[in-house]
């Protein structure tokens, strides 16, 4: 939908006269794309989350799919995932060819439970791909300890919390292969592109050959031998990641007094709950702020409260199209657990979960009012007033 100045929206990038200056400066450069800027994102990237290698790609899903492929995951394989989230990188799993089976998620965190996991593992399991759900992150203790345990790959899914820590460490640190997506509405946004960090050289290696040609392979003959895709970063949008990078500690702390707001106004909701920090978790960075129905509602009264936000030209959404649900994953049956009623914290979370307009430029009368508003709506679909964070 089309929004004038007068909405409040979903989402709104933090972006100012650096990132402006960055990117008129590689406009103005005689690269546009193989140069020296995605060399250099990556390089920044890599030391701010303590890991030896980042990779850039054209979209976090795209990173995914070369995370996957470079492990050598593909028909026949399974990767263990989880159906709730806002990002769909779980989508690189089928387009590897390989098999996602879906695992249960912690109905306080939103995040795979580990216990869950373990119940999974088949001998046909291959990857785990944790996710840190809305910022917060997934029990990474738990999960390492059962990879290792099993022999299979931990993949750690950040599109949704850069900036969180856990036990004293930023998320991507934990996974072998750790995968961030760029686009709206992720706090470090640059429209689109994605970054795959690890400390495995012999991986690091492989990602970069598939990810594209280089300009030094023009004249080799080899290079077919596993065919790379036009998955790499343009050095405009390495400009504008550069940019938001440096900035990225003055954009969180913006959002954080955004959450503040919010947190002052929720006050006024019967029943409500602080937001859940779970064990070993330092702090978290939300990606969008997400509340949590009541059960006194569903997914059509929930329908019925974008509908009435929308009219007071307040942007509002679910917060995510559970992924075992959509049609592509329903010929994998309740094998895979990708059918209705298989997941049953996954479902009563994502029926009932409702994202709201999230952005450091937010101020305290923009949240009031939206609030105020969320309240009224809430009580015309008749079912009361309480909802959970």
């Amino acid at each position: 939908m089309d929004h004038d100045e007068d909405w409040i929206l979903l989402t709104d990038p933090d972006v100012g006269g650096l990132e402006l200056q960055r990117v008129i400066g590689a406009l103005r450069s005689s690269r546009l794309s193989a140069g020296t800027r995605v060399e250099d994102f990556e390089a920044e990237f890599a030391a701010r989350h303590g890991r030896t290698y980042a990779i850039a790609t054209a979209s976090g899903t795209l990173g995914m799919w070369l995370a996957l492929r470079a492990l050598g995951i593909g028909p026949g394989d399974e990767v263990i995932a989880c159906s709730y989230g806002w990002h769909q990188t779980a989508h690189a799993i089928l387009l590897a060819g390989a098999t996602p089976d879906f695992a249960e998620i912690d109905y306080w965190s939103g995040c795979i439970s580990p216990l869950a996991v373990a119940e999974r593992i088949k001998p046909a399991t291959r990857a785990i791909i944790g996710n840190n759900c809305n910022g917060h992150p997934a029990a990474w203790k738990a999960l390492r300890e059962l990879a290792d345990s099993r022999g299979i790959v931990l993949i750690e899914d950040s599109t949704e919390a850069i900036g969180s820590r856990y036990m004293g460490k930023p998320v991507g640190s934990f996974g072998d292969l750790s995968v961030f997506d760029f686009s709206q509405p992720g706090a470090l946004c640059c429209g689109e592109g994605g970054m795959v960090l690890t400390d495995d050289p012999q991986l690091a290696t492989e990602l970069r050959y598939l990810r594209a040609h280089r300009l030094a392979d023009r004249t080799s003959v080899s290079i077919g031998s596993r065919v790379p895709l036009q998955a790499g970063m343009s050095d405009l949008t390495a400009a504008l990641g550069l940019a938001q990078l440096e900035r990225l500690d003055e954009i969180l702390a913006r959002r954080k007094r955004v959450e503040g707001f919010y947190r002052d106004e929720m006050q006024s909701f019967e029943g409500i709950k602080p937001p859940y920090l779970g064990p070993d978790v330092d702090e978290v960075h939300w990606m969008l702020y997400v509340v949590h129905l009541g059960a006194r509602f569903s997914a059509s009264s929930r329908a019925q409260i974008v509908d009435d936000l929308e009219a007071d030209l307040i942007e509002a959404a679910p917060f995510s199209a559970l992924l075992h649900q959509q049609f592509a994953y329903q010929p994998l049956g309740e094998a895979h657990n990708c059918k209705r009623g298989c997941l049953k914290n996954t479902e009563r979370i994502g029926d009932r979960s409702l994202a709201l307009p999230f952005y450091g430029q937010m101020d305290a009368d923009e949240v009031r009012f939206l609030v105020k508003t969320l309240k009224d709506a809430c009580t015309n679909v008749g079912a009361g007033a309480a909802i959970y964070l």
